[in-house]
């Protein structure tokens, strides 16, 4: 495990809220309080926690959909902590990307354990998929990106945005859908802040000599351009 790891969690009840932050700061847990899907989802962007707390029953949304969401971007693992008990609703958490599942109530010793097990050092990935387009390269395992193998350094939701047209690179993808994968559902107000993102995007990658990479379409939607190069595109969705 991280020293202090940062730990997210994505539940509307404050008695949760407050027992998990009492049972989880002393052990040295960064605690971030998420009330909503979409205040997790933009937190989580911000803020690339280590590990997720999600509960499935949220206010604004229900809780596979912001895991799916998640799931467009982020690899941090997730432990579902629901009140949810029935077999069908664990299989589909797991199926969405859960990596654990707990039921409420619950006794703290176990979800402390069943924490250290999700954040257990795995072995370094060797054949970890590779995107690369021209000068580009980018790791989808590790969210590195350089361009002629100088870094590119990218805030959390630069990243986030970048992370979901490099994973459909070639293709158009929609503002609505990466408004949906990024900040959750009912973030269309947030067109605005998009097109900002994917402008300090596109500026970061033509300081680095990389022009007309990020492509609008049409004002309805963006995609990462293959361009060509002596290598391939590696492990990517097409």
């Amino acid at each position: 495990m991280r020293p202090n790891p940062k730990l997210l969690l994505l539940d509307d009840d404050p008695a949760i809220g407050r027992m998990l932050a009492m049972l989880l700061e002393p052990k040295r847990y960064k605690v971030t309080w998420a009330r909503s899907g979409q205040e997790g989802l933009r937190r989580a962007a911000d803020e690339r926690p280590d590990v997720i707390i999600l509960e499935l029953d949220l206010p604004d949304q229900d809780g596979l959909a912001v895991l799916q969401s998640l799931r467009e971007w982020n690899a941090a693992p997730v432990l579902v902590l629901s009140a949810r008990k029935e077999v069908g609703d664990k299989v589909r958490a797991l199926d969405a990307g859960a990596n654990d599942y707990l039921t409420k109530p619950f006794a703290g010793e176990e979800l402390l354990a069943r924490l250290r097990v999700l954040q257990r050092c795995e072995p370094a990935m060797t054949d970890a998929p590779i995107l690369i387009a021209g000068p580009l390269r980018v790791n989808m395992a590790t969210h590195e990106v350089s361009v002629d193998g100088e870094p590119v350094a990218l805030t959390a939701t630069e990243d986030a945005i970048f992370y979901v047209l490099a994973r459909h690179a070639g293709r158009r993808v929609s503002c609505a859908h990466l408004l949906r994968a990024v900040w959750g559902a009912g973030a269309a107000a947030k067109i605005d802040e998009l097109r900002e993102y994917i402008w300090r995007l596109r500026r970061k990658l033509e300081q680095r000599g990389v022009e007309n990479l990020i492509r609008a379409d049409g004002g309805t939607g963006y995609s990462l351009a293959l361009l060509p190069g002596p290598e391939h595109t590696s492990g990517v969705s097409r």
